[in-house]
């Protein structure tokens, strides 16, 4: 029985920083299904974040970007590529091509994510995936595009620390709420009332949207639009630069007597952080887990008048 014929053709080359984005914009108006654009040293040592936390300087592209190209098998991917180095009057780069047959992208997507254990009694379940064990508490949460599905592991400190610390009744705050995961996990804890707040629109609809399939009920808004108050629990999962900018406003909504979290934060990175915070709070840290650390401090009522 002779192989199925392959659906897809991937033309690859490498570009200069400069004309890597000119390379993809061009490809997709000749034809190309999609455009990826890589580090070329990807994998190696020499590999060059061009992302990364707020204060952090990186570098502003790769030296040289290898750029791949979809384009349907029958299609004339060489006309293609030569019509566009004669556009961007370039010379035709070296190239390669590769097959790439038609696969159920949706199946193997899904195959990579199943139920996750937070706690014996605690559990996050993909829309596609059987609920483990009825009696517990389940979270309905989908991979998307706003962070935070309960498989990182700072995720997953925080939704252990919410289980051990939500008794019922409380005020929880989600700052920086991603895809809402931690508010609706509280609620669903037994907290009574609980909000989220996000800079990105895209977190804030995906939240209200994850919020809806669990029959929660949670605010989530922009940091500007979330009215005066403060909460019994404050978590927050992002990052140490953000989180250590952030120290005044997030202090300012903790209860006296309130609880923080704070995640995030590699685990050399936590003294920093605790300092960001020593004007409100003694953090310290609860628990670390594959090199990431939970910081979690009281709040007094000496230190909440500040």
């Amino acid at each position: 029985m002779s192989a199925p014929a392959p659906h897809y053709l991937a033309l690859s080359f490498d570009a200069p920083a400069d004309a890597a984005d000119a390379w993809s914009d061009a490809l997709l108006d000749a034809g190309a299904a999609s455009v990826d654009v890589s580090d070329t040293l990807a994998g190696t040592a020499f590999e060059a974040p061009i992302y990364g936390e707020p204060g952090v300087d990186v570098a502003p592209g790769w030296p040289t970007s290898r750029v791949e190209a979809l384009f349907a098998a029958d299609a004339d991917w060489a006309a293609a590529l030569f019509a566009v180095a004669r556009r961007l009057e370039l010379p035709l780069p070296p190239h390669q091509t590769r097959a790439v047959a038609e696969e159920d992208w949706v199946r193997r997507t899904q195959a990579q994510f199943g139920p996750i254990a937070v706690a014996r009694d605690f559990w996050i379940v993909p829309s596609w995936s059987q609920v483990p064990d009825p009696a517990a508490i389940t979270l309905r949460l989908d991979p998307g595009l706003a962070f935070g599905t309960g498989s990182h592991p700072t995720t997953r400190l925080c939704l252990l620390w919410l289980h051990g610390v939500i008794a019922g009744g409380e005020s929880v705050l989600d700052y920086g709420c991603g895809s809402g995961i931690l508010a609706i996990a509280a609620a669903r804890l037994g907290a009574a009332r609980v909000a989220g707040i996000d800079v990105d629109p895209q977190a804030l609809r995906a939240s209200d949207d994850n919020a809806r399939i669990n029959r929660v009920t949670a605010t989530f808004v922009g940091p500007d639009a979330l009215p005066s108050g403060r909460y019994d629990v404050v978590v927050a999962n992002i990052l140490t630069n953000p989180l250590r900018m952030l120290a005044p406003a997030i202090a300012a909504r903790v209860a006296v007597g309130g609880r923080i979290a704070l995640s995030g934060i590699l685990e050399e990175q936590a003294p920093a952080v605790a300092d960001a915070y020593a004007r409100w709070f003694k953090l310290v840290p609860w628990r670390t887990s594959e090199g990431w650390v939970l910081l979690t401090g009281d709040a007094t009522a000496a230190q909440s008048r500040d």
